[in-house]
């Protein structure tokens, strides 16, 4: 039975990371940063945008910094790997468990390639300092409030940060009982 879930969560995996660096080439390829389009009225827009591969742009010390960050993201997903492996190989873990952690573990692999490979290929800058692409804009609330301009919910975010925040939101929501019964 864990050789088999493994083959279906290696799959599920492999199809989750392929589909974030597609939707990352066609937008690399076929936009300019800054670019954008209304998807579902104004409240869902392609928006072309790279950062330095933190959350909602944030930079972290330099050069050196990206190459901790890169380096400390590829020792998370290693572990996270394993960590699934074992619990694949336990065989009572329920399968929204592992699901939700492929996700996590899909997620983080698709922005690690970023970080990793697009420099060289897009940017003509060192390995492991490319900057990830982003896309997906939900302005939900996009109104002036007393003069001001308001936005809920700025961040643009691609496939892969999707992949980590559904997953991590359904573990915490759905199988949290799994965890709390592993502490005990």
């Amino acid at each position: 039975m864990g050789k088999n879930r493994s083959k279906w969560l290696l799959l599920l995996g492999v199809i989750l990371v392929i589909l974030d660096q597609v939707i990352k080439v066609l937008v690399k390829t076929n936009m300019s940063i800054g670019d954008s389009f209304d998807v579902i009225g104004q409240w869902f827009k392609i928006c072309f945008i790279e950062n330095d591969g933190m959350a909602f742009g944030m930079s972290f010390g330099g050069e050196i910094g990206k190459y901790l960050l890169t380096f400390f993201r590829i020792c998370l997903f290693v572990a996270l790997t394993w960590y699934i492996g074992h619990l694949c190989k336990k065989g009572d873990v329920p399968p929204g468990v592992l699901v939700g952690l492929t996700l996590i573990d899909a997620g983080a692999l698709g922005n690690i390639l970023d970080c990793l490979f697009y420099g060289l290929i897009w940017h003509y800058a060192p390995f492991m300092q490319g900057w990830v692409v982003d896309m997906f804009y939900f302005p939900i609330i996009d109104t002036y409030i007393a003069g001001k301009h308001i936005t809920f919910f700025d961040p643009v975010f691609n496939f892969a940060d999707s992949c980590v925040t559904v997953g991590g939101f359904y573990l915490v929501l759905f199988q949290w009982k799994y965890f709390s019964s592993q502490e005990n």
